[in-house]
């Protein structure tokens, strides 16, 4: 069973599928950085100084009374809150992700499309008469002899 195991894992498929979620992985949180480190924070200040990682509705007051200024201290205080902030900035973060996939994907069908090699020149035709091939500067047919 374990030789087995070692066969499966060996296979080219399996190592090129885990070196793409490890790479995925570590591309995610490159991307998260970016959405919540860098764009959120412009996109913020042009929307009049919003932190949409602060952007929530208190469903339940927690053990403090609110209102509560930050998520982090809705948090505290144990209240029961919809992360609206949060998930916008999840929105933007796939979005951003699948526009780089995209471009990665259109990169790489470029790529094989000048890879392929146009289709070879006919050789043969095929007779009107008899319908068996003969190369194509024939002006006869070697088969039934009609003229071309």
């Amino acid at each position: 069973m374990l030789k087995e195991f070692k066969a499966f894992a060996m296979r080219g498929n399996v190592i090129d599928m885990a070196i793409g979620i490890v790479i995925g992985g570590a591309f995610g949180v490159i991307i998260k950085s970016l959405v919540d480190d860098i764009l959120m924070p412009i996109l913020g200040l042009l929307l009049g100084n919003a932190d949409f990682t602060n952007l929530f509705i208190v469903l339940r007051e927690g053990t403090l009374a609110g209102p509560y200024s930050t998520l982090a201290l809705a948090k505290e205080a144990g209240a029961v809150t919809v992360n609206y902030g949060l998930f916008i900035n999840a929105v933007v973060s796939f979005i951003i992700v699948a526009f780089a996939i995209f471009l990665l994907v259109r990169s790489i069908n470029r790529m094989h499309q000048k890879e392929e090699i146009p289709p070879a020149e006919p050789t043969t035709k095929a007779c009107p008469y008899c319908f068996s091939k003969i190369p194509i500067q024939a002006t006869r047919c070697a088969n039934c002899t009609s003229d071309l």
